[in-house]
């Protein structure tokens, strides 16, 4: 198994991706530690888990409260002994922050996903970083989507925040270097299971007089594969990057685009 004897902390656990990435890690013999906002939805992933026979804790995080996430981090260490594995899976999906021009955004919408993605990526990941200088070994790993370097109309402040985060990875990764410890982000395509890109080909398709499915086809079509990317696309790159098979890489930005960026 390429995760055994890891601890692996995700925020975010709840929704699709964060879910589909924890099941990952689980069969692939980590110790996972699922936190989100709301209990019932890891609750749901954390039973599906132990159904195939997997180790899962749970926790209910706010990843905004700095206060919550250094007492979750504190209990996993007391607990497990270490954390190898650390990913942000968290999602933020309020109405009027996606699809709107920017020159119609209102300040704090445009502002809103900015300031919760880059509050909760750096307590997050400054926690798992100061766990692992102990250990001198770990992975930090977090997730953006094609805004963060694609030029992307109503992609608003999301875009911003994402390329934000993609440099707080390479900072990161520049001073946790030397100290064993590797940081890599992972920067997809629309992945069409996530309710976010089937509520946003929804509102095109009303827009524009096509149908979701026509919309989905457009997206496919500007890929070199001709496909978009799947939850077990992401879940198992995301898999490859957190083992010791992915030991020479970090600083770096795994492109799960399908072709549509080229390297």
């Amino acid at each position: 198994m390429l995760l055994e004897k890891k601890n692996a902390v995700i925020y975010g656990a709840g929704g699709a991706v964060g879910s589909t990435i924890a099941r990952a890690f689980a069969r692939e013999g980590a110790r996972v530690f699922l936190t989100g906002r709301t209990q019932a939805p890891l609750d749901a992933v954390a039973q599906a888990i132990v159904a195939e026979g997997f180790l899962v804790e749970t926790a209910q995080v706010d990843a905004l409260d700095e206060q919550a996430v250094e007492q979750h981090a504190d209990n996993v260490v007391r607990e497990a002994g270490s954390i190898d594995i650390y990913i942000n899976a968290i999602r933020v999906a309020e109405p009027g922050i996606y699809g709107i021009p920017i020159v119609n955004l209102s300040l704090e919408n445009f502002a809103l996903p900015i300031t919760a993605y880059m509050r909760s990526h750096f307590l997050t990941t400054r926690v798992a970083a100061r766990r692992m200088v102990e250990k001198k070994s770990g992975i930090i790993i977090t997730i953006t989507g094609m805004p963060a370097r694609a030029a992307t109309p109503g992609a608003g402040g999301v875009g911003v925040a994402w390329a934000g985060i993609e440099a707080l990875t390479r900072g990161l990764a520049a001073e946790l270097g030397p100290q064993g410890i590797r940081a890599i982000c992972l920067r997809s395509n629309a992945i069409p299971e996530t309710t976010v890109i089937r509520e946003g080909y929804n509102v095109r398709a009303r827009a524009t007089g096509q149908t979701p499915e026509q919309i989905q086809a457009a997206a496919e079509a500007t890929t070199l594969l001709k496909r978009l990317p799947t939850l077990a696309d992401l879940a198992n790159v995301a898999t490859f990057i957190a083992s010791d098979q992915a030991r020479a890489m970090t600083a770096t930005v795994a492109n799960l685009s399908g072709g549509l960026l080229a390297d």
